[in-house]
């Protein structure tokens, strides 16, 4: 076993899969390291190709890619993966800053799938050593795999920007934390916390069918009027769990309504569904590229990229990860 705070005997490399080239690129200035050599592509029937156009034999490399969209962004993952494994990878560290089929973590009804366990094995199959992910939609995803998870929060990254952001609510008493559904009871909790330990409300919802909710009530919605409401999540897929909920939440007297989550999936009702709510602010992170031409005035994107970087040189170092908490 090697000792703590022994790097890894390899060169440290990065490589971007096609994804999300600009966190990519956000990491390895991080870092002060230039993106590895790749050539991405595909062919005229679509099939996915690439070359490592520089020697990783021996090397500790960490390739980015996260996989919302998975139909393609998964298997290209898979690829380089394999590929890095077949060229003599010291070792391979797959970063993911978004798991796609994350909430595929359970059998809801009979004969349905578990899909975040088959993608995790797929992983693990395809030769990948270790995995750095943020924030899964499940927590017991780190579970799935066979490797080592070093699982982030998004939290004290958002935290520094909604503390300034909300520090005249805060001092005053006028932020509340809610909760969009009872799944995000404990992230709308620690946030609070971190917010000058804010009250929070619940939004109690009915599933009716994928992309489908109704809200039924709001636990502690006497604490809601004339207060800022932030609303928590994980991700936003078609923005449908927060539009609804920041109207229940107008309607029982809140001042305004903002929102945060860390994954941007963004389905294509999103855009429609925000530009067209009532919700004021809406802050992401860059674990999923957003296309410029759709970032509406409202969206305020907070950057991961030093939060993977310290990761990344932690991993490769031998450190701790866990500092980063």
């Amino acid at each position: 076993m090697r000792e703590e705070n022994v790097p890894f005997p390899g060169k440290l490399k990065i490589f971007s899969g096609p994804a999300n080239y600009q966190l990519a690129k956000e990491i390895a200035d991080c870092l002060i390291l230039p993106l590895g050599k790749v050539r991405l592509g595909r062919h005229a029937d679509r099939e996915f190709d690439l070359k490592y156009e520089e020697s990783i034999r021996g090397t500790d490399i960490f390739i980015i890619q996260p996989t919302n969209q998975p139909d393609s962004h998964l298997f290209e993952l898979l690829s380089m993966i394999r590929t890095a494994r077949d060229a003599s990878a010291g070792r391979i560290t797959a970063v993911i800053p978004y798991y796609g089929y994350a909430r595929s973590d359970r059998k809801n009804l009979p004969r349905t799938p578990i899909n975040a366990k088959l993608v995790a094995d797929l992983i693990t199959r395809a030769g990948a050593n270790r995995i750095l992910a943020v924030d899964f939609h499940a927590a017991q995803i780190q579970g799935f795999f066979d490797i080592t998870v070093d699982h982030l929060f998004a939290k004290p990254v958002f935290i520094n920007t909604l503390r300034e952001f909300y520090k005249e609510e805060i001092a005053k008493g006028e932020l509340i934390v809610v909760a969009p559904d009872g799944g995000a009871t404990n992230n709308a909790r620690a946030y609070a916390k971190k917010l000058g330990n804010a009250p929070i409300a619940i939004i109690d919802k009915r599933r009716l069918e994928p992309n489908k909710n109704e809200v039924l009530s709001i636990i502690g919605a006497e604490k809601i009027p004339g207060k800022t409401a932030l609303e928590i999540d994980d991700l936003a897929d078609t923005g449908g769990t927060l539009v609804k909920g920041a109207i229940a939440l107008m309607e029982a007297d809140a001042k305004k309504v903002d929102a945060a989550c860390t994954h941007p999936v963004f389905s294509e009702p999103f855009f429609k569904n925000i530009a067209n709510s009532v919700i004021s602010n809406f802050f992401v992170s860059n674990t999923i590229e957003i296309p410029p031409e759709k970032l509406l005035d409202k969206i305020k994107v907070i950057s991961i990229a030093p939060l993977l970087a310290e990761a990344i040189k932690e991993i490769h170092n031998n450190g701790s990860v866990s500092q980063l908490f």
